[in-house]
């Protein structure tokens, strides 16, 4: 590189991080590094094809529970309700669980043959959402009632 191009760099990563000077000129410096800091995890979310439900995590869920899933054609899921389906870990009684726990799937996993009655189906499809939130599709009709093609012990 030669000198004065080397020399102009220098000086402006100096002035860059100059922070002497008015206080408007070190805010004015802090909220463009803040800008630019989200643009760039925005950039880097968007090139990796990964999003996250804002709402989601605001709620208490990880951040790996609120990853939004995508379709086969990379297009963001929502349920029949205009909601995110998001990736949670459920137990049988569709409770959020930790990784590892055994036995646990995630939500979109779980089928009504997953159930041996209606009772424990309806049990998961109300801890996991109810009709706003059934990615699983277990109420077919969308009448409140889980799997109705089981038994009702």
């Amino acid at each position: 590189m030669n000198q004065k191009v080397s020399d102009f760099l220098r000086k402006a990563g100096s002035r860059a991080t100059d922070y002497r000077g008015s206080t408007s000129r070190k805010v004015a410096k802090g909220m463009l590094a803040g800008i630019i800091v989200l643009l760039l995890g925005a950039l880097g979310l968007e090139l990796g094809n990964v999003d996250f439900d804002l709402g989601s995590i605001l709620s208490g869920n990880s951040v790996s529970d609120s990853k939004i899933m995508r379709d086969e054609r990379g297009n963001l899921e929502r349920t029949n309700e205009g909601g995110f389906v998001t990736k949670v870990l459920r137990d049988k009684e569709g409770k959020a669980v930790p990784e590892g726990t055994p036995g646990a799937k995630y939500t979109d996993e779980y089928n009504c043959e997953d159930f041996g009655t209606r009772g424990e189906a309806q049990m998961f499809f109300t801890n996991a959402g109810g009709i706003g939130n059934d990615t699983n599709r277990l109420d077919g009709d969308k009448d409140g009632e889980a799997c109705e093609s089981l038994s009702q012990k």
